[in-house]
């Protein structure tokens, strides 16, 4: 795999749904990084595209996440690609080769939706800090299938500064504050 490249990317941010967030380990870390991810990509033109797994039972997804989606998709299955989810990258209005994704829980869904991505052809970069489960075991245990199945994981800022490319990029003084802004859990 090369650099990301912002032009041939796409976002796909899983299952932030606010009723399953606060059983998440390290919760509104998580939360902090995916939403700051989605910033970014928004700023860079990247699309960005959410699930929300049985939204019926689980309500929507954190109200800053879908403020970063494009376009928000409902599932009912644990992986996103078996409701769509590969037919709407192809769908989007630029060819789509690689996705960053990132979600809850790492084990089940985050996890389902990235081999699913990966059988469907796309190179997957899954955001580690953006990722997360009731316990850090299952969380570990999920990036290491993953890194094993072929995804590479990445942090916020390897995909913000490889999207970049350039410190003369136009976009770069637009992502620099959202690159400097401290990521906590309060």
């Amino acid at each position: 795999m090369n650099a990301m490249d912002r032009t041939r990317s796409a976002l796909v941010l899983v299952d932030y749904q606010a009723r399953l967030m606060p059983v998440i380990h390290g919760h509104a870390l998580v939360l902090a990084w995916a939403t700051r991810l989605g910033e970014i990509a928004r700023e860079l033109g990247v699309p960005v595209l959410g699930t929300e797994q049985n939204p019926q039972k689980l309500g929507p997804n954190d109200e800053r996440i879908r403020a970063c989606c494009g376009t928000t998709l409902a599932k009912n299955h644990f992986d996103a690609c078996a409701d769509g989810l590969a037919e709407a990258l192809r769908a989007l209005p630029r060819p789509v080769g690689e996705v960053v994704v990132a979600g809850c829980e790492a084990h089940v869904c985050l996890l389902q939706t990235a081999l699913g991505l990966l059988r469907a052809g796309f190179e997957v970069r899954v955001v580690e800090p953006a990722c997360g489960s009731r316990s850090p075991e299952d969380k570990a245990l999920a990036m290491a299938r993953l890194r094993q199945a072929g995804a590479q994981i990445v942090s916020v800022e390897m995909v913000a500064f490889e999207w970049l490319h350039d410190c003369r990029d136009p976009a770069f003084r637009r992502v620099l504050p959202l690159l400097r802004q401290r990521v906590d859990a309060g």
